[in-house]
Parts: structure tokens; sequence; C-alpha cells
């Protein structure tokens, strides 16, 4: 009875946080010749920058050991080097030093846009994967005159300073469906099975990555992992929507319909954003446009387990907005989808618009207290947002590049990794018990100095979540 009164008092501590400006470092690379990822606090003043050796592909991220991770474009001469082309991942550890230099492509396939560090050190990749016009039309595609190139996930594991193995693959081209060829396999009717996408949808090639004679199709351009759930959620450009998939199974499975945690291989799990993708609704149906960034909001933050995404709208709208979704979830944690109806929610449960603006690129991540950080790509712009549209901070980059998306959150080791440990060890005794969790409060609290193990969901930040989940496991293993 008195540890759940001392948790109780955790939980009712945490609930007092305010909605000002978080109190973090906000991180962000700008596209362009001689590239650089820079690492700055509130009065945007530079805490630390990394020279990077080639063009970035998208995103950089800070690991909990105070690692960046960069996707960067790799030498082809098989892939049109437009757009953000990737196939080199580099680490460098907080001095600038390359600890991991790994390129992965070939001329059957590259990265592409976004990566995301997994927990285990793995990392997961987006790939266009070549099929030749034959493959296509053999598939079901009815028109098409040339290349194709559906998307892939890839899961790296970093295995030498220069090396890397695929340990997890998932393939679009497994998890199609038409309704034109009635001799082909995946020939059926369209509106029954949203767990799959319909070849024959949108048009292959035009603008992005690879230029305007290309065979982007899907164009996913984000990737996002959720560990408590083990799955992925990828954001398809062209296709106006956004997929959740299993990662708890194996690669076989994944290419199949059954398997895994959810027990439907790498069939989609979720999708949402345009439901007459698969027959379940119309133009007014349509929720996004060209959006980019989804990711889940994390444990512990305010919407925790919601997905939060930038909705960039056409090309001639001038108008972008943040969106923030609450899947529908049964009793059991599975996704609720009714005969006939498309998948909820009918609208965001929040929403933010006015003043910003981009075409292309663009994300948002929701901070522990409650605010958000959205970049507009195009213009170099990034802002920090509360829940009533204040706008509490703003950085505009100097030379006005383009941003792909920028991160905020605590830096909670100051570089320094420290010795050896285990996740949830805050006092580096090699035990886990009622004193790590006193730290570790007391980091949360400001009281005491945040270090690796302390971020115990290995979220970037020291939180209650980190607090809950060392709890979790103390009290029930």
């Amino acid at each position: 009875m008195k540890t759940r009164r001392w948790i109780l008092f955790i939980v009712v501590s945490f609930s007092t946080l305010n909605s000002e400006v978080f109190n973090g470092y906000t991180l962000y690379t700008p596209m362009g010749n001689n590239p650089v990822t820079y690492l700055i606090d509130n009065n945007n003043a530079m805490i630390r920058s990394w020279p990077l050796p080639a063009s970035v592909a998208s995103i950089s991220y800070l690991l909990p050991d105070s690692s960046l991770l960069v996707p960067l474009r790799a030498p082809t001469n098989s892939w049109n080097p437009q757009g953000p082309m990737g196939g080199r991942l580099v680490r460098f550890d907080w001095d600038g030093n390359i600890r991991w230099d790994f390129t992965y492509t070939d001329s059957d396939y590259i990265p592409h846009h976004d990566i995301e560090p997994l927990p285990n050190g793995n990392v997961l990749v987006i790939c266009f994967d070549r099929k030749t016009q034959e493959e296509a039309i053999a598939a079901g595609r009815s028109n098409i005159n040339g290349e194709m190139w559906p998307d892939k996930i890839v899961e790296i594991e970093p295995t030498t300073p220069n090396g890397g193995v695929v340990v997890w693959e998932w393939n679009m081209w497994d998890h199609l469906i038409q309704d034109q060829n009635p001799s082909a396999d995946n020939y059926g009717v369209i509106a029954d099975h949203p767990e799959l996408l319909d070849i024959n949808l949108g048009n292959v090639g035009g603008g992005g990555p690879g230029g305007g004679s290309s065979g982007d199709w899907n164009h996913v351009n984000c990737v996002s992992y959720n560990a408590d759930r083990d799955e992925i959620v990828i954001s398809s450009r062209h296709m106006n929507e956004f997929y959740v998939i299993d990662h708890s199974t194996t690669t076989e499975e994944a290419a199949g319909h059954t398997g895994g945690n959810s027990g439907k291989g790498g069939d989609f799990l979720y999708r949402w954003g345009n439901p007459q993708n698969y027959d379940r609704g119309n133009a007014q149906s349509q929720q996004l446009t060209a959006q980019h960034g989804v990711n889940w909001i994390n444990p512990g933050f305010p919407g925790a387990g919601n997905f939060i995404l930038y909705n960039n709208g056409g090309n001639n709208s001038n108008t972008s907005y943040v969106y923030e979704i609450v899947p529908p979830l049964d009793e059991n944690g599975d996704y609720i989808i009714n005969d006939n109806q498309p998948f909820g929610p009918s609208a965001p449960v929040w929403s933010h618009s006015g003043g910003f603006y981009s075409p292309m690129q663009s994300g948002a991540f929701r901070l522990p207290n409650g605010n958000t950080i959205v970049t507009a790509a195009q213009f170099g712009y990034v802002f920090e947002v509360e829940m009533d549209g204040t706008v509490v901070w703003e950085y505009n980059q100097p030379q006005g590049s383009m941003i792909a998306r920028a991160q905020k959150f605590a830096m909670p080791f100051n570089g320094d990794p420290g010795p050896a440990f285990m996740l949830g060890d805050a006092n580096y005794d090699n035990e886990l018990n009622i004193y790590d969790i006193t730290f570790i409060v007391d980091v949360s609290l400001g009281i005491n100095e945040a270090n690796p193990p302390s971020d115990y969901n290995q979220d970037g930040s020291v939180n209650f979540s980190d607090i809950s989940s060392l709890i979790n496991f103390i009290m029930f293993n």
C-alpha cells in the first residue's frame, strides 16, 4: 500500500506540468551544400554542431548515448540523385568522430527520405524497390509505361564500423490488391480488403526523389516505431494516407498475411487519411493531402499513443495543418474497423494552422509539457506551439535553407555517456530497485543531473514515462 501511495504521489506531482516553452534543445539539419547538423537552445545559441561529409537525405537523430545518426546521400550510377535520396548511414560521436559508416544501395534498391533508430541499436530504413514494367503488369497494374518503385522497409543491424546486415524486411509489393486483371493472384474486391493497397492507385513517377521521370509510386516519406506495440507507421505522400504494420513478424511472415502479434503478417493493421483508396469513401472523405512526419506521441506525454503529423496541403492551398489523430482501439488494443466503413476517426482530435505553410517535407512532434514543435520545411521555419495555438518559441533558419524536420528534447547528459550501464540503473549499482526510481524522480524534478540509464524508455528525455515504465518492470518482474 505504501508503494502504491508513493506512485500516486508521482502521478499527482507530474500533473502540474505547465504549458510554457519547453526547456530543451532543438536539433535540425539544413539541406543543401556544406551540410551541418546543429543543436541550439531556446535562445538560439548553438550548443553543438556536426559537419557532415555528404548531402543529407532527411532528418538527423540524436541518440541516448549522445551520438548522432544521419541518413546521407550515397554516390550511385543506378539512380537519379535528385530529391532526398539516401543510401549512406553515418553515426558520429558527440565530438564529431565517425563511429559507423555504412552504405546500403545497389541497382535494385536505394534508401530515401527517413530512417528510424530502434531501441536495440538497429535502424529502420525506407527504400525504393525497383520493379520492371513487366513485373508491374503481371501484378495487375493496368496503366504503366516504365519502371515502378514500390517502397520497402528494412531493419539494419550495425555489425562493424563499416558493416551492417538486414535482419528484417517488409515490402509494400507483398500486400497489393487489384480488380482489373482476374487472372492475377491478387485479384479481389478492394472494399473487402482495407488491409491491402490497390496497385492501380495514383500515378507512377512525377516529382520527388528521382526527378520527373522516375518510378516513384507510393512516395513513403516517414517511418516511426512504437516500442510498446512493436508496430511501425509509414506515411505515403502520393496516397495521402499513412499505414501501420506489425514489426513483431519474421521477414517471412511480413511477406504474408498471417503471423506476428497481430496475426495478420505484413498486412496493414490501420490506415488513415484517404478512405477512397480502399473504396470506403469519396473525395469528401479525404483528410490528408501530401502529409509528412507521422509519429506516435510518446508514453507519458499529453496525447500519448495518438498519432501526430504535418498535413502539408496541396501545392495551391497555401495552408498547412498539424493534426493529432486518436486511433480507434478496442479493449485488446486492436484497431477497429466496422463492415463497409472506413477506419476512424472522422476528424483529428486537435489541429493547428495559420501563419505557416510548406508543400514539401515538414513535421511535428509532441513535447513532454504538451506543446508541439512544428517544422515548415521549405522556408526553414521551426516553432513551438501550445494546445491553444499560442506560439511560445520560434526559429527562422538564417540562410532560409529547407529543414526536413526539427526535434526538441531535454539534453539529459550533456554529451557524456558515462560508464557502461543497463537501462534504469540510474545509480550504477547493477540492480533495479527503489533507489533508481528515486534518482530518476529527482532528475525529472531538476534535483539530480540526468545520465543515460535514467532515460529508461529511450525517447531522448527523462520524465514520468521513464518512472512509470521502470516501476511496472520492478513490480512485475
